[in-house]
């Protein structure tokens, strides 16, 4: 009996051994696959597709990157402008003139006859000027109010200081450098100074003897008496007058009938900008119909960058007008 169990118990241990070396034969090779390649896992080479998946994406940024500078050196181009612009600084500037050439279009004279024509008529009785004459020196002085003596002095006839004047003042260079010329508050004064400065000087008393209406015989005595340098400014004045029918404030104020005056041939036509030289002061250029801050500073051997830094301009929008420092 004790053989018999003795023997079932060898047997039971025989088959249990058996049965286990599978299991341990089936271990070996899940072991032996997935752990052998684990160097393989440190030398492979295609963990650089990782890589190059990086520098791919690192690629597509790049354009952006490549505009950015792109723009960048569109920029930096900008130096080499201002450069070339500073060498134009440096070349000797015009010597501007003691009139510049203003553009006047007929809107802007009959608009400053509609504000003026009543001071002259009123003038022309306290005084005896002709209207006529008053407000066509005062267009033609002053650029039917746009020239810069007018603008900022309300000097509207070019009156320059003399002895006996005590009141403000300004200067630019006329005949001589550095003249005086008269400032007033407001372009009343400067018509009526007008009118005083005819009547108080005895050089002009010939034209008071002539007839009230008679504006040529006017025009022509300004010029004798001194009154202007232009030998064809009494052309200019008589044109003015017969352009615009100034001569019919002079009948207004006689109770006549208004002349029927047929206008000359050499006269400017109304639908046309015309022309007049005006005073400056100091080296300043008065914005005219057609002007551009490219063409003003071409005119004066300025840059266009060095033209808005001297008037405090961020934009090219410039008006007629308008008064800028050139110097």
């Amino acid at each position: 009996m004790n053989k018999v169990f003795l023997f079932l118990l060898v047997s039971f241990f025989v088959v249990s051994c058996g049965t286990s070396h599978p299991v341990v034969r089936t271990t070996k090779p899940v072991a032996q696959t997935p752990k052998k390649p684990d160097p393989r896992k440190g030398t492979r080479p295609n963990a650089a597709p990782v890589k190059r998946n990086t520098t791919t994406v690192a690629t597509t940024d790049k354009p952006s990157s490549t505009t950015s500078h792109s723009t960048s050196s569109s920029k930096a181009t900008a130096p080499d402008n201002n450069a070339s612009t500073a060498a134009v600084n440096q070349q000797p500037t015009e010597v501007l003139q003691a009139t510049t050439t203003v553009k006047v279009t007929t809107a802007m004279v009959l608009a400053y006859i509609d504000k003026y024509k009543e001071i002259a008529k009123k003038d022309m009785v306290d005084y005896g000027i002709p209207a006529s004459i008053t407000l066509g020196q005062g267009i033609l002085e002053s650029g039917a109010g746009s020239g810069p003596l007018s603008t900022q002095a309300n000097n509207h006839f070019g009156i320059k200081c003399h002895k006996e004047w005590t009141g403000p003042s300004v200067s630019y260079d006329d005949d001589t450098a550095g003249e005086c010329f008269r400032k007033y508050s407001h372009p009343h004064e400067s018509f009526k100074d007008h009118s005083m400065f005819l009547v108080s000087r005895e050089r002009y008393a010939a034209l008071f003897r002539l007839e009230q209406d008679d504006y040529k015989g006017w025009s022509r005595g300004l010029k004798a008496a001194g009154y202007a340098t232009d030998p064809a400014y009494p052309t200019k004045l008589i044109t003015l007058i017969e352009k615009y029918q100034l001569y019919r404030f002079d009948a207004e104020v006689l109770g006549k009938p208004v002349p029927q005056i047929i206008q000359s041939k050499d006269s400017i036509a109304i639908d046309k900008p015309t022309v007049f030289p005006v005073k400056t002061i100091g080296n300043q250029h008065v914005v005219t119909k057609g002007d551009t801050l490219f063409s003003i500073a071409k005119k004066y051997n300025m840059s266009v960058d060095d033209l808005k830094k001297k008037n405090n301009l961020t934009e090219n929008a410039i008006s007629i007008g308008q008064t800028l420092s050139v110097n």
